[in-house]
């Protein structure tokens, strides 16, 4: 079976000894033309490709990877997250290794271990669960860690996240302006922390508006869209079901309306969803929007910058929301029990 050439392989080749095929193949100074042009004539001959992972190791450091830990690269959000890490992190010569937790605290944990036996230069993580112990000895030691879409519990941090309170207040009150009041919430896996802020920014708005009991139309578990469909279909043959339903995360909305196509008076339901999803332009569906490439790469910047300068003062960033309205969340409510 053919084998890799090792740098051993090169230096034989090259007739010279291993310390300076090294040196040439790392592009270090002091090292005579022929000399250079023989070992680079050999390891190109040979096919050799250099480990700049064990070469930057070996001289002590840190890799030029960066470790991006995911909730789940299915999903369209975190495929634009990455995608605004990744361009960031091309501009300082950086490369990007990327993991998907699924939500799963325990995976998560495997994974954090696993990129930092690869010595990764940093790791950003959207958190899945609420212990990072582990990663208190790494900051301490000097590794980035940048947290995004989600706050670390118990560290301090580097962190981007969107203005979820603020998104929901506004996709509620949508709602509430144009005479809705049985409004239906259908969200993540309750123990997310953006199921949370959502969750709870829903129910105190919805107070504040003096709606009473708007906990029996809260729903969680929406984790994919047909998790989500079960969810509305239950909520819509409810005796007093809902005439509006807030979405708190892509795949909820798609759910939601794969719901609504399937039920009877389902397409008289206004529906506002949490994040933008392809098509949805085109559907009329009125979302809770906010630019998750930019949030990628300011958490890249924040990794960079942690990077140059490890005493600089933590920061938190809060991405804007804004409300798109396009026809699905302003329908004013039809009382589907009545029919």
């Amino acid at each position: 079976m053919n084998r890799r050439p090792t740098l051993a392989v090169v230096a034989e080749a090259a007739g010279v000894s291993l310390k300076t095929a090294s040196r040439v193949l790392n592009g270090e100074p002091n090292v005579a033309a022929a000399t250079r042009e023989r070992v680079q004539d050999a390891a190109a001959s040979l096919g050799f490709r250099r480990n700049a992972v064990a070469a930057d190791l070996a001289r002590g450091g840190f890799s030029r990877l960066v470790g991006f830990i995911t909730g789940d690269l299915g999903n369209q959000f975190y495929s634009a997250l990455a995608s605004g890490i990744e361009r960031e992190l091309r501009e300082h010569g950086l490369q990007l290794l990327t993991a998907s937790s699924d939500e799963d605290p325990e995976r998560e944990g495997s994974l954090t271990g696993e990129l930092l036996e690869r010595r990764v230069g940093a790791l950003i993580v959207t958190p899945a669960g609420a212990d990072h112990s582990a990663l208190r000895g790494e900051i301490a030691a000097g590794l980035p860690v940048v947290v995004v879409d989600r706050p670390a519990a118990g560290m301090d941090v580097d962190t981007v996240i969107i203005d979820n309170r603020g998104g929901t207040r506004a996709a509620t009150r949508h709602l509430l302006d144009h005479g809705h009041r049985r409004i239906a919430f259908v969200g993540d896996d309750p123990h997310l922390w953006t199921y949370q802020e959502r969750s709870a920014e829903f129910l105190a708005t919805m107070a504040d508006a003096g709606v009473a009991g708007a906990e029996r139309w809260v729903r969680s578990g929406a984790h994919s869209a047909a998790a989500a469909r079960e969810l509305v279909v239950e909520l819509l043959s409810a005796p007093e079901p809902p005439t509006a339903v807030l979405a708190a995360n892509n795949r909820a909305t798609v759910g939601t309306l794969q719901a609504l196509r399937d039920v009877p008076g389902g397409r008289d339901i206004a529906v506002v969803g949490f994040d933008d999803f392809e098509l949805a332009d085109l559907l009329g569906i009125t979302v809770v929007a906010y630019d998750a490439v930019e949030m990628g790469r300011r958490a890249a910047e924040l990794a960079v910058a942690r990077s140059a300068e490890p005493d600089r003062t933590v920061e938190r960033v809060m991405l804007p929301t804004r409300v798109l309205a396009r026809g699905s969340g302003e329908r004013g409510p039809v009382d589907n029990a009545a029919r």
